[in-house]
């Protein structure tokens, strides 16, 4: 019973504290942690918050890019330099919103695809799987084009978005289309 009321305590969210010292401290273990460790919490898929020792406030995004820039300075970057100026221009164009947007829903549309994939290639055997990855698979087309599909959705929705935006603003100038 003691088990079941401590599970059903443990909070929804791993709250690590930054102090100014920039070391981190995980308030559920009571420990000092790494930045390589708050990484693995994100890998095991724990939701984790971090915020100022002092202050309270949010330092999560922060963290998560000095994750990110670690495993880029790593060896084997994600990003090449030109996907990392395009993304730089978007900060403060009037696309920035939706880029972000567009992106979140791909990466999340990428993610639900490997793990169908992960879930449909449990049991198959070598031979099995060199047969999937030939592409003459029913069921990794079809989930190759729902992938496909969402990304041109979208796409499209970013652009009516864009359109619209436009006519308002041409509008607001007394110039119509």
């Amino acid at each position: 019973m003691s088990e079941q009321k401590s599970a059903a305590s443990k909070p929804a969210q791993r709250v690590i504290k930054k102090y100014p010292n920039r070391r981190l401290y995980d308030t559920d273990t009571s420990t000092y942690i790494t930045l390589a460790e708050v990484r693995q919490l994100v890998m095991e898929h724990q939701n984790v918050v971090v915020r100022d020792a002092k202050t309270g406030e949010d330092l999560t995004r922060s963290i998560l890019l000095q994750i990110i820039l670690e495993e880029e300075a790593g060896g084997a970057p994600m990003f090449s330099e030109a996907v990392l100026a395009n993304i730089i221009r978007f900060y403060g164009h009037a696309m920035q919103g939706f880029m972000g947007a567009y992106l979140e829903k791909n990466v999340q549309a990428f993610t639900d695809f490997q793990s169908k994939m992960a879930e449909q290639s449990q049991n198959v055997t070598p031979e099995m799987w060199s047969q999937f990855m030939n592409l003459q698979s029913p069921l990794l087309k079809g989930m190759m084009g729902n992938y496909m599909e969402q990304s041109q959705s979208m796409l499209t929705q970013m652009q009516e978005q864009m359109q619209k935006q436009t006519e308002q603003m041409l509008g607001a100038f007394g110039i119509k289309r």
